[in-house]
């Protein structure tokens, strides 16, 4: 994911790390191997076109999908083609004070949420002011969804990886050096505990946490940030399942990622910056990488994040998060996640080979993805990926059907949250 562009990267534990961090990397290292039988949870809903793929024991019908959140989904049909386009894009901005752009957005009914950088906090007072504010254009009557909290989020992992002052103050690697393992357990919950509190302090709704991928070498992508519980999947699952079940429990959405692994990152790899590949076999990826996302899904996990990396094992042609072999048959058919998925930042430098903003909105949206996380801290790249979305909306290539299914499953997830 993509670093503030205003806030440098600190080594204290209390010193706010501004944006989320991600990567791809050839396989390093070995880890004990772990077999593990599929989830046997109900599986996702599959886009138009994708049946053949993923086979016929999964609901293979937007309609279907629909027709379980029938409230969301009759709203749907009172949306222009702008508005549910924005309705699947999660918007930034840079400074303190929400731009005047973004809360027009909001007000028109063009906007799911809002992320927040370590750059977008001075005090209390000051950032209680800017989420008034834009909860107050959430209200409007111009807005279709004004009765739906916005997705106010942001990734409060613990440790180093923190843009908001206070909990959780242990990292995950922290936490999974703990010893017994049960306290291990009793600490990440508490860590899920206490960021819901933390979050909820502040209004924020949604945390990009936690990481669940299984690093490989001491110092690798994810160890040199200490954002990674283990180099076994077993103690990854166990510890971010007991994270995300008590963060939920205390009213803020929890997001599993990033799908479906990047663990075996290097150091100096970082799709933030370049396109990655990690050649891992299919079975590597499966019973080692993808093996703690099944406890998440059984805690009931709100969202996934994929990756922007590239697994030729999967998918020898696109980076996962657009891949439709990964999101639709890996994640949603193969695992049974039946919650929302969200994108890595859409200016990640691992897509500079698939085009404008617009076309890389268009592709994941093709392939499964349902929110588009605009991560530039300007509105105008969340206009683009509304741009993109639209024209694909209108164009037809977007299936109209399946478009509004995933917009009422947003709905659906942001009805169960706080304001």
């Amino acid at each position: 994911m993509i670093w503030s562009k205003t806030t440098a990267i600190a080594v204290s534990a209390l010193v706010l790390i501004p944006t989320l961090l991600s990567a791809g990397a050839d396989a390093a290292g070995t880890a004990e191997h772990v077999s593990a039988s599929d989830s046997s949870s109900p599986p996702g809903h599959v886009h138009a076109g994708n049946e053949a793929l993923i086979g016929t024991s999964v609901i293979n019908s937007a309609s279907e999908l629909a027709a379980s959140h029938s409230a969301e989904s009759a709203l749907t049909a009172k949306m222009s083609a702008a508005q549910l386009a924005g309705q699947r894009v999660i918007y930034s901005y840079a400074g303190l004070t929400p731009p005047a752009s973004l809360l027009t957005l909001i007000r028109r009914g063009e906007a799911a949420g809002v992320i927040f950088f370590a750059a977008n906090f001075k005090n209390r007072s000051q950032f209680s002011r800017a989420v008034s504010q834009l909860v107050a254009a959430n209200a409007s009557t111009g807005n279709p969804a004004r009765a739906y909290p916005l997705l106010l989020m942001t990734d409060q992992e613990g440790g180093l990886v923190r843009r908001f002052p206070g909990a959780p103050v242990q990292s995950e690697k922290q936490i999974g050096a703990i010893r017994p393992i049960t306290a291990a357990e009793a600490a990440a919950s508490k860590a899920g505990a206490s960021a819901a509190s933390n979050l909820r302090s502040y209004r924020i709704n949604v945390n990009l946490a936690p990481v669940l991928d299984v690093y490989r070498k001491p110092g690798d992508f994810d160890d040199q940030y200490q954002r990674s519980y283990s180099m076994r999947p077993g103690v990854v699952s166990t510890l971010g399942s007991d994270f995300i079940t008590a963060q939920q429990k205390g009213k803020v959405a929890a997001t599993a990622k990033h799908f479906p692994g990047l663990g075996a990152a290097t150091a100096a790899q970082n799709t933030d910056d370049v396109p990655v590949t990690l050649n891992l076999s299919a079975a590597t990826i499966e019973n080692f990488d993808e093996y703690p996302y099944k406890a998440a899904i059984k805690a009931g996990v709100k969202l996934v994040m994929v990756s922007w990396a590239k697994y030729p094992a999967l998918d020898s042609k696109f980076p996962a998060g657009l891949s439709t072999k990964i999101v639709q048959g890996q994640l949603r058919t193969r695992l049974g996640f039946t919650g929302v998925t969200i994108t890595d930042a859409i200016g990640a430098g691992a897509l500079s080979h698939y085009g404008t903003t617009q076309n890389r909105a268009l592709l994941a949206a093709e392939a499964g993805m349902e929110l588009i996380l605009s991560a530039g801290e300007t509105p105008q790249e969340g206009v683009d990926c509304l741009d993109g979305l639209e024209s694909g909306y209108t164009s037809g290539k977007l299936g109209s059907a399946t478009f509004k299914a995933d917009v009422a499953q947003i709905l659906t997830l942001r009805k169960g949250l706080p304001v």
